[in-house]
């Protein structure tokens, strides 16, 4: 989320629809192992989403920030379902994998839930603890809490729009380089624990020492998450050319399988009632772990409608909502208290960093109008129905 206006970033040019036929990248394939499909119940989803200085209907709120597909969940049935072409994303559609690109970071944070669950992992433990072959660098010092809260104050600006920035470099990895060879490179810059920085390369430590707790890399746990929440399509991810995952960005999934990671955030329980995480560990995703991560405390520069949690992004300080949250408008946002879920996927432009930033708070303040649509209140009629 950089606030420089340098043109010609991969990122404005990456294919976020079936990203898998993109040539130039390697994916391997998250199969889907034991479907259960999601139930629907259409109906007609108006609202009304007040924000950049007017009122848009939901068909203009999808033209102001691009939409490609909107998915909305009550109780687990879906309630409304869109897609639509955006800047050449032809034939876009229920079965279109869509890139989550940082929705990945939600997905990954399910899989340290997972392994903090099952006991194989803690958050207190220091990274090098897993991951020797950091000693020495930026994250000799830091904990797994740390990455995982992106306040390991390591030396590092997400600023893809710089080239020869250590994010551009990062992502230049895939799929041809060595990303962890990379992240021995970062250096240290203040102590841990005392500065949130939006940190892609946090997001790759945290895999790694999750892969060292597991014995599961990526794609692998992805698959066994995917099999337990009855995912209904095959997923991919980007790896490098080592096999390394892009966990901090490089899944893709279809909008009904988006959802149900978003699902899993409400109470750590799928659709069948399987406990998959410890509902301590739910709750502590939805919530800002310190005072400078809270709603509105954020750099401006990032938004000032969200906060950050467990490599999650709350709406509000109670942990009521949260999202996940991908470059260029990927969300997968659920309400705890009505178990509500919206998946909106967009394709806006990147390299104007104004327009990223108008169009990611407006998407929030339409995540916000179509939850309330599904059960009114009035804290967040008045908060957000000026």
């Amino acid at each position: 989320m950089p606030t420089t206006s340098k043109a010609g970033s991969r990122l404005s040019t990456l294919r976020f629809t079936d990203p898998q036929h993109e040539p130039g990248w390697r994916h391997v394939v998250v199969p889907a192992a034991d479907p259960r499909p999601l139930a629907s119940a259409p109906r007609a989803c108006e609202v009304s989403v007040a924000g950049a200085g007017r009122r848009h209907t939901l068909p203009e709120w999808n033209d102001a920030t691009w939409t490609t597909s909107l998915l909305v969940l009550e109780r687990g049935t879906v309630v409304h379902e869109e897609y639509s072409d955006r800047d050449g994303a032809a034939g876009v559609g229920p079965q279109t994998l869509f890139l989550g690109a940082s929705m990945t970071k939600s997905v990954l944070a399910h899989l340290v839930g997972r392994a903090v669950t099952d006991g194989g992992l803690g958050l207190d433990d220091p990274v090098t603890r897993y991951v020797p072959e950091l000693t020495g660098s930026g994250y000799d010092g830091t904990t797994v809490r740390d990455v995982l809260t992106m306040t390991s104050g390591v030396d590092w600006v997400e600023d893809h729009r710089d080239p020869g920035s250590l994010a551009s470099r990062l992502l230049g990895c895939f799929p041809d380089g060595d990303s962890r060879a990379l992240l021995r490179e970062v250096r240290p810059g203040v102590a841990p624990g005392t500065r949130w920085v939006y940190n892609t390369a946090d997001s790759q430590v945290l895999d790694w020492v999750r892969e060292r707790a597991t014995g599961r890399v990526y794609a692998d746990d992805v698959a066994r998450l995917w099999r337990d929440l009855g995912c209904t399509s095959a997923a991919v991810v980007a790896v490098d050319r080592t096999g390394t995952a892009l966990a901090g960005g490089g899944l893709a999934a279809t909008a009904r399988d988006w959802a149900r990671i978003a699902l899993l955030a409400v109470d750590g329980t799928t659709d069948d009632g399987t406990r998959l995480l410890d509902p301590g560990w739910v709750a502590a995703a939805a919530r800002s772990s310190y005072g400078f991560t809270g709603v509105g405390r954020l750099p401006s520069s990032i938004t000032t409608l969200a906060g950050f949690g467990l490599h999650w992004w709350p709406l509000d300080d109670e942990g009521v909502r949260l999202t996940a949250d991908g470059s260029r408008g990927q969300f997968a946002a659920a309400d705890r208290h009505t178990g509500a879920v919206v998946v909106k996927t967009s394709l806006w432009p990147y390299d104007d960093f104004l327009v990223d930033r108008q169009a990611r708070d407006l998407s929030y303040l339409g995540l916000h109008a179509l939850l309330d649509l599904l059960a009114p209140t009035e804290t967040h009629l008045k908060e957000h129905h000026p």
